[in-house]
Parts: C-alpha cells; sequence; structure tokens
C-alpha cells in the first residue's frame, strides 16, 4: 500500500462505505474539498475507465478541433478531413507547447507556435523546420513518424466523447451494453440513431461550486424532489418514481408519471418503437462516472458533468430530439419548452448541491450515512467509487 496514498485518504475511511446500507459511511470530507485527491482520483479512479469529455457534434465540420481541458489535463478533440473524430493530448511533441488555445476549422495543418512544427489532422508530425540546422528542415537521425500528437483511446456514443486515459479499460461496447439492452424496450436497437441535435432548444451550460461527485448522487435519488423541485412534484411526485441500479455503473431513478413536452396542443414526435403504454415512463440514469442520461418518449438529453477542480463543476447538457421532422421550426415552440422546463429543474439542484459542498468543510460531518430505502442509488454510487478508490490506495 502506498504511503502517499494514504495521506490522500485512510483506506479504513473507504471501506466503511462498502458495509451494508444500513451500517454503512459515505465517502469523507476529504474526497470532495481536496484537490489531491482531485488529481488522484482523475489519474486512478476516472482515468481507468471511460469518461466523457465533450460531443462530436460540437466538431461541427470535417477539418474542425476543439481543445478541452479535463481535470486540468489538456486535450483535444479533431475532426479529420474524412469526418472521423479524434482525441489527442493537446501538446506538441518537441518541447510540450499547448498546441490548440481555440475551438475552430483548420485550414491547412496544426502549427505549434513554439517552433513552428505542424501535424496534420490525424496527428501526424509533418513539419519541422530548421530541425537540421539553418534551412535543413529534416533530418536523417530525427523520424518524423515517432513523434506525432500522442493519440488517446476514445469512442463516440449518443454524441458524447469518451476516452480511456489508462487505455486498459474493457471495450467501450463492453462497457456501454447494459445501458443500451435496457432502453431497447423502449426505443428498439436503433433508437439512438434516431435522435438529433438542435442549435436552438438543444442545450445548457450551469456552473456550480461543488464537487462533481455530488452533482451525481443528487441526480441518482429522487428523495429530495417534494422540497427542491415543487413543480416537477406536482405531476410526478416521489412515489411515482423507481430506483435504478444495474451492472458496477449504473443508477438512477425512473418514473411512471413524466408529462410530455407540449406547447399550444403541438408535441414533439415520440421514438416510433416506444410501447403505447408506457407513453409516461421516463429513466434517468447516471453513467459512473461522469454522464448524466435521461430518455422519455418525445426526446433525450445526455449531461457532461465537468470536474473542473475539487469544488466547481460544470453540468454541459444537450438535448436530442427525435427524427428530422423535430428539428423543423414547427416543433420550436416545444424544442424551447423542453429546454426551459430542464433549465428550472436543474436550477432547482444549484443551491443543494453547492450547500452540501459547504457541509463537507465541517467536521461535525463525517462522509454521512444513508436511508436504507431512498438513498440506494446513491449509496450505489458511492460503493462503485470506494471499490475503485480502495483498489488504487492498495496498488
Amino acid at each position: 500500500m502506498s504511503n502517499v496514498s494514504q495521506t490522500i485518504i485512510p483506506v479504513q475511511q473507504v471501506e466503511s462505505v462498502l458495509n451494508p446500507i444500513v451500517e454503512a459511511s459515505g465517502m469523507p470530507n476529504t474526497a470532495y474539498i481536496s484537490q489531491e485527491y482531485f488529481a488522484f482520483e482523475r489519474d486512478k479512479v476516472i482515468g481507468r475507465t471511460w469518461a466523457c469529455i465533450g460531443f462530436a457534434s460540437d466538431l461541427v465540420k470535417n477539418g474542425y478541433v476543439m481543445p478541452v481541458s479535463f481535470m486540468g489535463l489538456p486535450l483535444l478533440m479533431m475532426r479529420n478531413k474524412d469526418g472521423e473524430v479524434q482525441v489527442f493530448h493537446n501538446v506538441c511533441s518537441h518541447r510540450g507547447m499547448q498546441l490548440v488555445h481555440e475551438a475552430g476549422e483548420v485550414q491547412g495543418m496544426i502549427r505549434c507556435p513554439y517552433h513552428s512544427w505542424t501535424y496534420d489532422l490525424d496527428g501526424n508530425l509533418k513539419g519541422t523546420p530548421h530541425i537540421g540546422g539553418i534551412a535543413k528542415h529534416k533530418d536523417d537521425r530525427f523520424k518524423c513518424e515517432k513523434h506525432g500528437l500522442k493519440p488517446l483511446r476514445s469512442a463516440i456514443w449518443m454524441d458524447m466523447v469518451f476516452v480511456n486515459l489508462s487505455g486498459d479499460a474493457p471495450s467501450f461496447e463492453e462497457h456501454i451494453a447494459p445501458l443500451e439492452t435496457r432502453w431497447n424496450e423502449f426505443i428498439g436497437s436503433d433508437g439512438l440513431s434516431q435522435l438529433r441535435r438542435v442549435n436552438m432548444g438543444g442545450h445548457l451550460e450551469i456552473e456550480v461550486q461543488s464537487n462533481w461527485k455530488l452533482t451525481v448522487e443528487n441526480y441518482c435519488e429522487a428523495y429530495h424532489l417534494p422540497w427542491v423541485h415543487p413543480a416537477l412534484n406536482t405531476y410526478s411526485k416521489l412515489e411515482d418514481h423507481y430506483n435504478i441500479m444495474f451492472e458496477d455503473r449504473f443508477a438512477g431513478q425512473g418514473s411512471y408519471k413524466y408529462d410530455l413536452s407540449g406547447t399550444a396542443g403541438t408535441h414533439l414526435p415520440k421514438f416510433p418503437g416506444w410501447p403505447e403504454d408506457k407513453l409516461r415512463h421516463a429513466e434517468y440514469v447516471a453513467l459512473f462516472p461522469n454522464v448524466l442520461l435521461g430518455i422519455q418518449a418525445d426526446h433525450a438529453f445526455a449531461m457532461m458533468i465537468d470536474p473542473i477542480h475539487a469544488e466547481k463543476t460544470i453540468e454541459r447538457l444537450r438535448l436530442y430530439y427525435v427524427g428530422d421532422e423535430a428539428t423543423s421550426d414547427e416543433y420550436a415552440a416545444c424544442r424551447t419548452a423542453t429546454l426551459e422546463s430542464w433549465r428550472v429543474v436543474f436550477g432547482e439542484d444549484i443551491g443543494a448541491v453547492e450547500g452540501m459542498q459547504r457541509g463537507r468543510h465541517s467536521p461535525g460531518f463525517g462522509g454521512g450515512v444513508f436511508s436504507p430505502e431512498m438513498d440506494l442509488p446513491t449509496h450505489f454510487f458511492q460503493k462503485w467509487l470506494a471499490t475503485q478508490t480502495k483498489a488504487a490506495l492498495e496498488d
């Protein structure tokens, strides 16, 4: 067991999370306020699975690049000339200079602003001016093909771009298969291919002064619904919800009483395969570590939980509608109403999540306890985190 790791968080505190829910304590305060733990968590927990870093549709055309900072790591999403999306470390192979600072279309090559080395949109090193001396732009002692941009293992699902920083997680197809199987009951095997994103009524970003985990924990349970979401609770009450927990990486809640979006009597198009007897069913699933998903008969959403530092998170929401017809002007008001309804719901959570973050600085709080019925999905998430953390501490 690493002595350095033990200074970050004692393994005994992590093990208490793994007890049966009536005996368990929550993850200790250090896991929510320590920047040292934040870095450890990135490299040893989040980095060993599949984490979302952005959305493929933000790469609006071929030849488009977008820099992202994921938990302090400079990364680069790129759509090459053939439309393929890849992710690289956003640093020049020469002296580690950050290559790209702003999103945009690359007309020719990506050029390092330090010594003008250039890379194509597949990450290959193409230009090395004066590398062999003045006006000697090639040198037999230096092999360009060995020094391209460093790629990350990546995958795209439901428009989200996932990366596996460690490079050794099971395949993403295996990772996501249980959720696809579950949702096939609602949308069929090709349902996700029918989703469309629009610019108007399609996205939302919220900055929250809290650790990323509190956002996930809050999303997993419906227990807070009557007090934090009074409007939502008028039609989708606490008793209309059920807990969701499966495999070792999915948890959340479902509702039997989702109210289909509508404006002036016009409803959004629905998934063709959605069962008629379940039109008011909806499921809200956290895909560990940092994705919150929602699916209803007439739209879906994906929220990337972007951990900025130990006590700051940005929630990046994208809404998706069903089929090309749903993107037409006819449904503009419906889309706007749908977005605004989620803006209210997620906005109502801010005070709760930030209040919990402030409480994490109290010596009177040691991680908390759980309701043996209402907090099952939250405990499920914390057990996942504790299991990964314990394994990393014992490496």
